[in-house]
């Protein structure tokens, strides 16, 4: 819009900030100008008018800050500066600093805040393969596949998360595998971790997970694996179960039902989990063999405690009603044949038990307690009842403490946990390496 003031002005006004303009010559010339009417042409309030005309401009955006702003250093020396530590999705990475690092948001407003920084978001974005211990990691392919449900006690699915290369605090590289067990109804899960996947392993976990879930379904799925298929299911072919564990089966009231061969993705609901267990990743490098056990029992937890996606049920609550159909676990003298042998030893004032003549550590709370040993894997498992409490990797060194064990052992008996008493503990322990285990 111009306007004509005099015979030889004019001013054209186009939006609000044009205004202060058309002030100075109205006061130059003292006239008066109509405005409603400027009001009705540019689209706003006639008491806008006034107010630009005086030179109001909107105040500039402020920039605010977020709260994830503070762990910019951090979140860049774990993606950025090392390599050991490995995150495969953003939800790890979320998960982690909120285990570690008293990382409070949501995990939205976590991906949209990497998503804005350039260097984090490439991380992860267009990696579909990513190498962990110079090992490819391939991404997993996607099949259609018919949605199936089934009743309550009907099946559980099983499977093992193979071969991850894991590099503990000590620097040794191991190969893990995660027996897996997924009740179908409820989705009710069951872990453990385990350096073999030889049958005797096999049936000792599943024993473990039936107990822990609370009964036998009437159904495993499975997939063709040697230990359970001594020929592979085809679609020609029923396959064929090997004899041992038929009569694991026959014991413990189930049917086997294997795959198709080639078609793993029929038991999806114990396949699509696997992923969760890349945030083992998160961790390369940083714990020993059992503090990784204690990992994998607490990510299963969350898991379990946590709203299932599809069927918008807590698991662990869940499985409460899948256990009335469920079948028990047979006499205990059957289930013994297929477990690995339970040792029961004491544990002396000083926080050890022995173990072929070389003593190894336990929390001292068990101090004066009858703990149980299970041998397997080349490590001591010591557990309390049912509770994994320690492990051990087994040693020729006369005396096998660990750090934290013996720390605590200092702080009780001192009544002090100042860090110049676990500077001491350190120092002693040490020493008795040094003395006892040349």
């Amino acid at each position: 819009m111009i306007m004509n003031l005099t015979v030889n002005s004019s001013i054209e006004i186009n939006c609000l900030l044009d205004l202060p303009k058309l002030k100075v010559l109205v006061e130059e010339l003292k006239l008066k100008i109509n405005k409603s009417q400027i009001a009705r042409e540019l689209g706003v309030d006639r008491r806008l008018i006034d107010k630009y005309m005086n030179g109001y401009t909107k105040p500039k955006k402020r920039e605010r800050k977020s709260k994830l702003d503070k762990f910019y250093q951090i979140i860049y020396d774990l993606l950025i500066n090392q390599n050991t530590q490995v995150f495969f999705y953003k939800r790890v990475l979320w998960q982690y600093l909120k285990d570690n690092h008293g990382l409070e948001c949501s995990a939205s407003h976590f991906r949209k805040w990497i998503s804005q920084h350039e260097e984090f978001d490439k991380y992860f974005n267009g990696r579909t393969n990513r190498t962990v211990n110079g090992k490819v990691r391939n991404s997993t392919t996607n099949h259609q596949s018919i949605k199936r449900e089934t009743g309550m006690g009907v099946e559980a699915q099983l499977d093992w998360k193979e071969n991850m290369h894991y590099t503990l605090n000590t620097g040794e590289v191991i190969e893990l595998n995660i027996f897996a067990l997924v009740y179908s109804y409820s989705r009710y899960k069951v872990n453990f971790i385990s350096l073999t996947k030889k049958q005797g392993a096999l049936f000792h976990y599943l024993d473990q997970a039936f107990e822990a879930a609370g009964g036998v379904p009437d159904i495993l799925k499975t997939d063709n694996m040697k230990t359970v298929m001594d020929e592979a299911r085809t679609e020609y072919s029923s396959g064929k179960v090997n004899a041992k564990f038929q009569q694991f089966a026959n014991d413990y009231g189930f049917v086997v039902k294997p795959c198709i061969a080639g078609k793993p993705w029929s038991k999806g609901k114990v396949e699509a989990p696997m992923k969760l267990w890349d945030e083992l990743y998160a961790y390369n490098g940083k714990l020993n063999y059992a503090q990784l056990n204690e990992k994998v029992t607490e990510i299963n937890e969350r898991h379990n405690c946590q709203v299932h996606s599809e069927i918008g049920k807590i698991p662990k609550l869940h499985i409460q009603k899948e256990k009335d159909f469920l079948s028990p676990l047979p006499q205990e003298k059957i289930r013994n044949q297929y477990k690995i042998t339970i040792k029961p030893v004491k544990v002396d004032s000083q926080s050890l038990f022995s173990y072929k003549g070389n003593k190894y550590s336990a929390p001292p709370e068990y101090i004066g307690k009858t703990v149980k040993l299970q041998i397997f894997d080349d490590y001591i498992h010591v557990h309390s009842n049912t509770k994994l409490i320690t492990i051990h990797q087994i040693s020729q060194s006369k005396y096998n403490y660990h750090e934290e064990h013996y720390q605590k052992i200092y702080e009780v008996s001192f009544k002090d946990s100042s860090d110049e008493i676990k500077q001491l503990a350190k120092e002693n322990l040490n020493l008795i390496g040094e003395i006892y285990n040349e």
